[in-house]
């Protein structure tokens, strides 16, 4: 997935200790079309990227060398080393919603419905600074995943 390497290349830029939501957020917004159609407007994801990318060089949202755990969700039980814990259960629920239609791997819109229903993790944080109605963004991208075919 390149979502995953994006995230990766993010992490290690930033010396930041663990792949954490909001660099799941902003490889998707860089790499997947269908995720950034989704918004509800044309400006969004360019503020939302404008969050990530402030946040990447040291300014604004101050994150860097700290640990996410958002604590919303149940968090998947086993560690995986150089990920955050709400980042690993992002992840598995997007398979979760790719084993549910069906699809042998999770697309950008899973993880990005997965990484909305955290309302208390980094990504999430960064959409609502950027003025992003996350509930309603929920809603499109529900809407959006039933009108993708799904190889």
């Amino acid at each position: 997935m390149s979502v995953v390497a994006g995230a990766r290349r993010r992490a290690h830029r930033g010396a930041d200790a663990q792949i954490d939501t909001a660099h799941l957020l902003h490889s998707l917004l860089e790499t997947d079309p269908e995720v950034r159609a989704v918004f509800d407007s044309e400006p969004q994801p360019a503020r939302v990227l404008g969050y990530l990318v402030q946040r990447s060089i040291g300014y604004g949202l101050r994150w860097q060398g700290t640990v996410e755990d958002s604590g919303a969700l149940p968090v998947v039980r086993r560690e995986v080393p150089g990920w955050s814990p709400p980042a690993v259960t992002a992840m598995a629920a997007a398979l979760n919603r790719a084993a549910l239609r069906g699809a042998p791997r999770a697309r950008g819109l899973d993880l990005l419905a997965a990484l909305a229903a955290d309302g208390s993790c980094r990504a999430v944080e960064v959409l609502e600074r950027a003025g992003v109605d996350t509930l309603s963004l929920s809603d499109r991208v529900s809407a959006a995943s039933r009108q993708v075919s799904w190889e």
